[in-house]
């Protein structure tokens, strides 16, 4: 019996072993899935193509869309346009005086300055140069 006795603890001594063995090894393993985990989700998040980057290019996307409605409206109303001066002799007249300031034979056009002056500045003395003494 004495020679079973060295089998049953040297059997005993590898099988601890082996499980310690294993639980290092699942330990490390566990490890470098979390550390997996981590970087994976590091890179969803702020990675060249993450969310970040995601929600910005979708809030570009919806300011696209809204110059792009804008600009088919104002599309819209300039074929309008052409198409009333195409076809509408008052139109064309309209531009004609209003925009080329041309006249018909015999009429004055009479124009104004642009800007009027605010109210308080002709009340107001005109101010001295800087360097001015009196």
């Amino acid at each position: 019996m004495n020679t079973a006795e060295p089998k049953q603890v040297k059997t005993g001594i590898i099988r601890s072993t082996c499980a310690a063995v294993y639980r290092v090894r699942r330990r490390i393993a566990t490890g470098f899935g979390v550390v997996l985990v981590v970087f994976i989700a590091y890179h969803v998040v702020f990675g060249r193509n993450g969310v970040n980057s995601y929600e910005q290019k979708r809030a570009q996307d919806r300011e696209l869309h809204q110059q792009i409605n804008a600009l088919q409206q104002e599309n819209g109303q300039l074929k309008d346009h052409v198409s009333r001066l195409k076809s509408d002799p008052d139109a064309i007249e309209y531009e004609a005086r209003e925009k080329l300031h041309y006249a018909r034979p015999g009429e004055v056009i009479y124009t104004l300055n642009g800007q009027p002056q605010p109210a308080n500045a002709a009340t107001q003395p005109p101010s001295a140069p800087a360097g001015a003494s009196k």
